[in-house]
């Protein structure tokens, strides 16, 4: 048999979870976004959609055109290409 004298419980309260910061990325490169990508990206040793995302703040499809036009220029080469991933490295003159 349970003790009369027990008391009742609170329901359990549920947090709303963590809420993550809503993205502004361009999603079109303009003059000074180019520029700054021509500058910047050749001193990467590491170079993903990832990294330029994060650091342009640019659309990830955007990046990733951005990548196949610097590896045209021959500004950087690719390292690994894979389905899902693909690495860039900066292109170094004597090869």
């Amino acid at each position: 048999m349970a003790p009369a004298t027990g008391g009742k419980k609170q329901k359990k309260k549920w947090s709303k979870g963590k809420v993550k910061d809503k993205a502004n990325h361009a999603v079109v490169l303009d003059k000074s976004t180019v520029e700054k990508l021509n500058k910047d990206v050749q001193s990467y040793r590491l170079i993903t959609v990832a990294t330029l995302v994060d650091r342009m703040k640019i659309n990830g499809s955007v990046a990733r055109q951005a990548l196949h036009r610097l590896e045209e220029q021959g500004q950087i080469k690719k390292v690994v290409s894979h389905a899902r991933l693909s690495v860039w490295t900066r292109a170094v003159g004597a090869e």
